[in-house]
C-alpha cells in the first residue's frame, strides 16, 4: 500500500512541480522579487498539500521584516526547499551545492532566482561564493543556509561545516535559527517511498551579531548547533502530542 500511495504522491507531485516551474519563471521576468516569493510561497504551500505533507510552523513572530539575517536550520530532506520558503515569510536567496545548478527545471529555477552555488570539495571557489553571499547580506538580501551541507542520514543534526560562521562573522550578520522535525520521517535518502504525516517547523530567537562578534567560529558553530538541537526537541515534541 505505501508503495502505491507514494507512486501516486510523487506523480502528483511531480506534475504540479512542472506547473509551478512554468508560473514562477514567467514570475521572475515580470515581478519584483518579494512578489515573486509571495508567488512561491502559496504554490509550494499547495505543493505540501499535494504530497500530504501538514505543516505546523512556530515562532513566526521572532521574524522582524526589515531586518536582514542569515537563516540557518537543520536539513532533513528534499522538501525541505519547500517547507522552508511556507514557514519563513521572509524573501532569501539561498546558498546551494554546485550541482544542483545543473539538474532540470530546480537548476534553472534557483539560478534566475539568484542563489549562490557553492562547490563543496574545491575550497577557492568555496570562498568566492561564500564572499557573493557576504556581499548580498551587506546589500539587505537575506541569505538561507543549510550549515550541515547534505540531507542528514540518521535523523540526527550533523555536525556544521565552518563556512557558514566565517560568513556571519564577516556580514556582521544576525542569524535566525529554525528547526525541522517530521520531514526525515516523510522522505529521506535511505528510501524513495513516502509516509504521510505532521511536520513541524519551530523558528527561534535570532541571534544577534552585537551578541556573538567575540565569538570565535567555532565557539559560534557550537552555539548554533545547541540552539537548533533545542528548537528541533520543542519540535518532537509538538509532533507527538
Amino acid at each position: 500500500m505505501k508503495t502505491v500511495v507514494s507512486l501516486l504522491l510523487w506523480t502528483a507531485g511531480l506534475t504540479y512541480f512542472f506547473i509551478t516551474f512554468i508560473i514562477l519563471t514567467i514570475c521572475l521576468y515580470v515581478l519584483p522579487r518579494d512578489k515573486t516569493y509571495a508567488t512561491a510561497r502559496l504554490l509550494f504551500a499547495v505543493l505540501l498539500k499535494i504530497m500530504r505533507i501538514r505543516l505546523t510552523v512556530a515562532g513566526q513572530q521572532h521574524i522582524d521584516p526589515h531586518r536582514t539575517y542569515l537563516i540557518m536550520g537543520n536539513h532533513q530532506s528534499l522538501f525541505d526547499i519547500f517547507v522552508i520558503p511556507v514557514a519563513i515569510s521572509l524573501s532569501f536567496v539561498g546558498v546551494e551545492a554546485a550541482s544542483h545548478f545543473s539538474l532540470p527545471l530546480w537548476g534553472v529555477l534557483i539560478r534566475k532566482w539568484g542563489n549562490i552555488p557553492i562547490a563543496r570539495k574545491n575550497f577557492t571557489d568555496a570562498l568566492k561564493s561564500l564572499e557573493k553571499a557576504r556581499a548580498a547580506l551587506g546589500s539587505g538580501t537575506s541569505i538561507g543556509i543549510l550549515p550541515e551541507g547534505t540531507r542528514t542520514r540518521t535523523g540526527e543534526i550533523g555536525e556544521f561545516k565552518k563556512g557558514p560562521f566565517h560568513l556571519a562573522l564577516q556580514a556582521e550578520a544576525d542569524i535566525l535559527p529554525f528547526a525541522i522535525s517530521g520531514l526525515f520521517e516523510y522522505y529521506n535518502k535511505n528510501s524513495w517511498k513516502l509516509a504521510p504525516g505532521r511536520v513541524y517547523l519551530t523558528i527561534g530567537r535570532p541571534l544577534l551579531f552585537e551578541d556573538f562578534k567575540d565569538f570565535s567560529v567555532d565557539t559560534l558553530s557550537g552555539l548554533l548547533r545547541r540552539t537548533i538541537i533545542d528548537l528541533q526537541n520543542h519540535s518532537k515534541e509538538c509532533r507527538i502530542q
